[in-house]
């Protein structure tokens, strides 16, 4: 079973998400912080984060920085989930590590597409590793 980390801060979102990815086979770990993400990405060792970019201590843009710089964190995929859908902010999101972008509210079918490329594409660098 595949380890999504979802951050999120509101906490309707997340029960959400939660509860819709779980439903189609996901192993759901949730943080609510930037800080929780960051330990969770270690220790949850999640196959893919969905990164909420507005966070209450440090955005998720910082969040994803720093899991990328630790090395046994550095290949998990990233995918930004934001209000924000300005074509800039999908370039910090890039620029920041993200390997995609999810404009919210959130269209299922679509992250679950994001997910489900993501996933490969890390299967394939693995593979070809």
């Amino acid at each position: 079973m595949r380890r999504v980390l979802l951050v999120e801060d509101n906490e309707d979102n997340a029960r959400a998400l939660t509860r819709l990815l779980a439903r189609r086979g996901y192993d759901m770990v949730t943080a609510g912080t930037g800080a929780d993400a960051v330990r969770l990405a270690f220790e949850a060792k999640p196959d893919v984060i969905l990164m909420d970019i507005g966070l209450p201590d440090f955005d998720g843009l910082e969040a994803t920085r720093r899991i990328k710089a630790n090395p046994e964190c550095a290949a998990i995929p990233v995918i930004a989930l934001t209000a924000h859908a300005l074509i800039e902010d999908q370039r910090a999101a890039l620029g920041a590590g993200c390997v995609n972008f999810s404009p919210k509210p959130v269209n299922l079918p679509s992250l679950l597409s994001l997910i489900s490329a993501a996933l490969e594409s890390q299967r394939e660098q693995h593979d070809g590793n």
